[in-house]
This record gives structure tokens, C-alpha cells and sequence, in this order.
């Protein structure tokens, strides 16, 4: 894992706070990331060794914690996967390592990342593991951690699975060994909880939905839940052969989605990533909305419904026009760092329900513990049942700022917020968008990349910006 220098510039009441700097390396775990453990298969610590060990060392926490289980009885990890090739091989090794340490285990096979959190909790589990790299192509894989209440494992426990990777493995004694067995209908389970989030006097007799799960974790899912709630549902993407997952579909590659929905002549388009944990939706005319629209929507419906309960967080990646609109409705809003997990850590801080990136992963803590891609786009459609308009007119209202995001490809990391160029261009940048745009830099946390963001009210000054800053740095790191 790379550990980075974060500049960042936030646009807040009309006027630029001082650019700073976050040291991200008194944050930034060896191995993981602001989403488990994430990189090339093959290259560590994506390796079967590699995750040998880390199932070994999670299972001793794991066993180490009072659990208060009967005699006998040993902790339980549920693992789940995405559709990759590559799980098959770190479902073994993970599986070998918690047995090895007196762990038993449960295998879901494919599923949603959403639905091993949900099914944890459900089954009284101690812990659970999500194999997946989310939207990235199939090269990659990951591994990422939930607790037995449902959420992200805290920092501290991460930190002390670090601590024990490359401890010796010592096998427990064969009595002691953990068991592993099938999780029998898994799928199942998570279909019927879907439905349960989106209100029993409702249904969605009458529209016609194209689904796009991204040949990924919710291919034999998400048409289903769609599909007993009365749509006519066309789902494509749910062909996975290991190879294609996030390949030319699904939430990062909207227009196959779009092309869809049109053909079909659909009412309206959802799109899932490779874990489900993602959600983009399409109108019936191909136009696009992402996170942040769909969060707006949501939260304006509760708020006429009245069952808002305090304010909305989103990301530094938030638009400003959400923002702004939230801000005229009178629902409060603050901003976290990138990643579902600060979003998650604001909300429960200030014990509000709502939240979200726009990149689509939205949280509704009063359904579930985590993002959730299905769950989101029933949220939308619960809101847009009950307002009786279609996803273009529920959104008619907000025009969102133009905005430019530019991915630079870095081989080292480096104290990019410090650096005269950078800081000179981002300074002369500043002083043309004024008071109408924003800048944003930050380093990826799960992948080699710098995130040159630039926002504001003028299309030509925002792409203008966005090439000369990206370009800037891609210079530098040649």
C-alpha cells in the first residue's frame, strides 16, 4: 500500500479555506487500504502465501476476543466473492488460514458485498470476508472485513491483524481445527431482505427496468428482487465467466446501460459494480445520474414524507450543486474524506441516516449497515412511486456543476502537495475560478494514482484547469 501527502482545496461559504496538507502516512495501514486490502493477483499481497497468512492472523484476533460462546463452540467468519477467476484460489488460502487458527467457516460463494454484511448479522456471525476488488477488472482482487455487527472492521483491529501477517503459522491441534461448510441458500436470504426495505403497500407493477450487474456479485440477485416486486425486468451483465466482471458494463461503463435502456424502451436503468455495493441509474431517455443526484433525491423525498431524520453526508467529492441544494431545502450537510467508511464514521457521529459518494455507493443506515446498490435504487424508486414522477422530472431541479476528474498514473508516491509546480498551478487556478469552483487533489488509496478534480460553474474553465494541473504533475513523475 502506498502511503501519500493528501493537498486538498475545499470550497465552503463562499470562499477558499487555506490549501493544506494531510499526512496520510500516520493513517495509511501497510496493507490496508480505506477498502480492506486491494492490488494485482499475483503481485503481494495479493498472493496465496500472502493471504494464507492474513486468514491465519485474522483468525487468532478473532479467536483471541470473548465472545461469550457456549463450550465447544468456536467462532464462525462467513466468506463471500465477487464473480473474479482469482477467488476460487484466495477463498482457499483464506479458508486454510482461519481453520488453521480454530476458526470454522461459512462459504456463500458469489455474492454481493452488501449481502455478507447483512447476512453476518442475520446469522449471529463473528466476523465476515468479502473477496473482491469492486469495480476494477479482473486482474485485481481484494480482501475486505466486516465485523459482527455489519461494518468495516475499526482501524485497531486492522492494525492488529497487520501485526501478526508474518508471524510463523502454528496449526492448532487437528481437534481444534476449524470446519468449513456451505452457507445453503444465501442468495435466497438476501433476495427476501432486499424486498423488505421498500414499503409493503407499494410495488413496481407497470414499469419496465433494465438491470446491469456488471457480470459480477449480484448477476443471479438483482433481476430477482426487481422482478417479485412486479417490474418487467430485462437484466443484462449477468453472464460472468471470471474474466469479464466490470468489463465494458455495469456502473463504471454506464453506456452499455444506456444503449440498453433504449432499446428496450424502458422507464428506467439501474446499474450495480462487481461487489453490488455501487449504483448508477439511467432515465428513460439514456440520460445518466449518479451518486450524488440519487442521494438528493432520496433525501428531498424524506424530507416531504417526513421522515428525515437530520442531514446528509457526502465526500470532498460531493458536487456543489448538491450542496447548494441542500442548503436551500434546510436539510444539513457535511462533507468526509473519500471512502464509504468516513462517510459511515460522519454518520454515526452526528446519528443521521443518510449518505453517500458520488460514485454511487449510498448509505441508508436505517436499512442497512453498509452501502448497498440494490437497496439505493429502491430507495429511488420507492421516492419516486410515491411522488408519482418519473427520474427526469424528480430531478429536473438540479443542474449539476461541470465537472472534470483526471486519474494521473504515478510509479512512486510523492510529496505532491508541497511541490512548487503543483503548488503554483493549483494557485493560479484558484485565482480564475474564484469563488465559482473547486479543487481537489488527492491521492488514491487503491490504486497508484493522483485524483485531479476541478469544479465549477464554467465547463471551459473547468477542463481548461483540470488538463493544465494533470498535466503538471504527469510531467513531474516522468
Amino acid at each position: 500500500m502506498l502511503n501519500y501527502n493528501i493537498s486538498i482545496a475545499v470550497y465552503k461559504k463562499e470562499q477558499y479555506l487555506l490549501t493544506y496538507t494531510l499526512n496520510c502516512k500516520s493513517l495509511t495501514k501497510k496493507f490496508f487500504g480505506t477498502d480492506g486490502i486491494r492490488g494485482r493477483v499475483g503481485e503481494d499481497p495479493i498472493t496465496p502465501n500472502r493471504i494464507l497468512s492474513l486468514g491465519y492472523s485474522a483468525g487468532k484476533v478473532l479467536a483471541a476476543k470473548d465472545w461469550h460462546l457456549m463450550e465447544g463452540e468456536r467462532p464462525v467468519v462467513l466468506i463471500g466473492k465477487d464473480t473474479r477467476v482469482s477467488g476460487y484460489m484466495l477463498e482457499s488460502a483464506l479458508q486454510a488460514g482461519l481453520s488453521a487458527a480454530g476458526v470454522d467457516v461459512l462459504l456463500s460463494g458469489p455474492m454481493p458485498t452488501s449481502a455478507i454484511a447483512y447476512l453476518i448479522r442475520a446469522l449471529r456471525l463473528q466476523a465476515g470476508i468479502v473477496i473482491s476488488a469492486s469495480h476494477n477488472l479482473f486482474e485485481d482482487n481484494g480482501v475486505k472485513f466486516f465485523s459482527a455487527d455489519g461494518t468495516k472492521l475499526p482501524d485497531e483491529i486492522e492494525r492488529q491483524i497487520e501485526a501478526g501477517i508474518n508471524v510463523p503459522i502454528v496449526t492448532m491441534p487437528s481437534s481444534q481445527l476449524g470446519k468449513v461448510q456451505r452457507l445453503r441458500d444465501a442468495s435466497g436470504r438476501y433476495i427476501e431482505f432486499c424486498k423488505s426495505t421498500f414499503p409493503y403497500h407499494l410495488d413496481l407493477r407497470g414499469l419496465r427496468i433494465v438491470v446491469d450487474c456488471a457480470n459480477g456479485a449480484a448477476y443471479h440477485i438483482a433481476g430477482h428482487v426487481f422482478h417479485e416486486l412486479g417490474a418487467d425486468v430485462v437484466t443484462i451483465g449477468n453472464e460472468p465467466n471470471g474474466l469479464n466482471i466490470n468489463l465494458d458494463c455495469g456502473a463504471t461503463h454506464c453506456s452499455t446501460l444506456q444503449e440498453a435502456v433504449k432499446l428496450h424502451q424502458a422507464d428506467l436503468g439501474i446499474a450495480l459494480d462487481g461487489d453490488g455495493d455501487r449504483v448508477a441509474m439511467v432515465d428513460e431517455k439514456g440520460t445518466l445520474y449518479d451518486g450524488d443526484q440519487l442521494i438528493y433525491l432520496i433525501a428531498r423525498h424524506r424530507q416531504q414524507a417526513g421522515f428525515m431524520q437530520g442531514g446528509v453526508v457526502g465526500t470532498l467529492m460531493t458536487n456543489m450543486a448538491i450542496e447548494n441544494g441542500f442548503e436551500g431545502m434546510g436539510i444539513p450537510f457535511q462533507r468526509a474524506k473519500v471512502g464509504d467508511r468516513y462517510v459511515m464514521e460522519l454518520l454515526r457521529e452526528n446519528n443521521w441516516y443518510l449518505g453517500g459518494e458520488s460514485s454511487g455507493h449510498i448509505i441508508c443506515m436505517d436499512k442497512h449497515t453498509t452501502g448497498d446498490g440494490i437497496i439505493s435504487a429502491l430507495q429511488v424508486l420507492h421516492a419516486l412511486c410515491d411522488m408519482q414522477l418519473t427520474l427526469a422530472e424528480s430531478l429536473q431541479d438540479i443542474a449539476l456543476y461541470p465537472s472534470r476528474l483526471v486519474n494521473v498514473k504515478i510509479l512512486q508516491p510523492f510529496d505532491f502537495a508541497n511541490h512548487s509546480e503543483v503548488r503554483t498551478v493549483v494557485k493560479n487556478a484558484e485565482s480564475d475560478l474564484s469563488t465559482q469552483g473547486r479543487i481537489l487533489l488527492r491521492a488514491s488509496g487503491t490504486e497508484p494514482l493522483i485524483r485531479v478534480m476541478v469544479e465549477g460553474e464554467s465547463d471551459k474553465k473547468v477542463n481548461f484547469w483540470a488538463e493544465q494541473i494533470s498535466g503538471v504533475i504527469r510531467n513531474i513523475c516522468k
